[in-house]
């Protein structure tokens, strides 16, 4: 199991996050694509609207993480159109699941390599997150998940000693926001910037979207 867990975070160089807030969730990832120790992309970005009321993001091979999300959305609008009804965060979230679990199983020269996170609100008003590791199983996240990117140890370690239960939304985007920056600081696998989105009844919507400029600055002259 400790090879498999290390050999996955090898392969997901990126940073995401979800962390549950008592008004409802916030999520968030870095922009840096990386191919083995070179960077492809500094402007990537990895949390994808998928309808008005579903947000997910990935980690893991950027075709996948890119191809995914538009799979999902076509077959959310499917289903909303056989039922008359709109599919549940729930259904969502079984639905990736399942897109993940075939990704994997099905014979193929390259199997599908991708993690996600996906969380939204339903008609009733509540908000929920899941999170979907690369071998395909689900889970509902009560407090905060980062999947397995290479940031994840990184984040982890910070949002167990700084999360507390009931955060509003606006603790929860300052708490990405630093789980980020840790793992950009320490995670060769991630960086370049940060988006950050907030999911509450009233819809979802993009709260932080920030660029990590290197500076080179003169040393003083002892």
């Amino acid at each position: 199991m400790d090879k498999e867990l290390k050999d996955s975070i090898l392969k997901t160089g990126t940073s995401i996050v979800g962390i549950v807030c008592k008004d409802g969730i916030v999520m968030a990832a870095d922009r840096q694509i990386s191919a083995g120790t070179h960077v492809m992309s500094k402007s990537e970005r990895k949390v994808f609207t998928i309808n008005d009321y579903l947000v997910m993001s990935g980690c893991g091979v950027a075709g996948d993480i890119q191809r995914v999300p538009k799979i999902l959305s076509a077959e959310l609008k499917l289903k909303e159109l056989r039922s008359k009804s709109r599919p549940t965060v729930q259904q969502a979230a079984s639905l990736l699941m399942n897109i993940n679990y075939n990704g994997i199983r099905q014979p193929s020269m390259i199997p599908q390599q991708a993690g996600f996170l996906i969380a939204g609100f339903n008609e009733n008003g509540t908000t929920e997150l899941y999170s979907i590791e690369p071998a395909g199983s689900i889970v509902k996240v009560e407090d905060f998940d980062a999947n397995f990117g290479s940031g994840m140890p990184y984040m982890l370690g910070l949002l167990e000693r700084q999360y507390k239960k009931d955060l509003t939304i606006k603790e929860g985007v300052e708490l990405a926001k630093e789980a980020l920056k840790a793992s950009t600081q320490r995670d060769m696998g991630s960086g370049y910037g940060i988006d950050v989105f907030a999911i509450t009844k009233e819809g979802i919507k993009k709260v932080v979207e920030q660029q990590i400029l290197p500076e080179y600055v003169d040393e003083e002259k002892k």
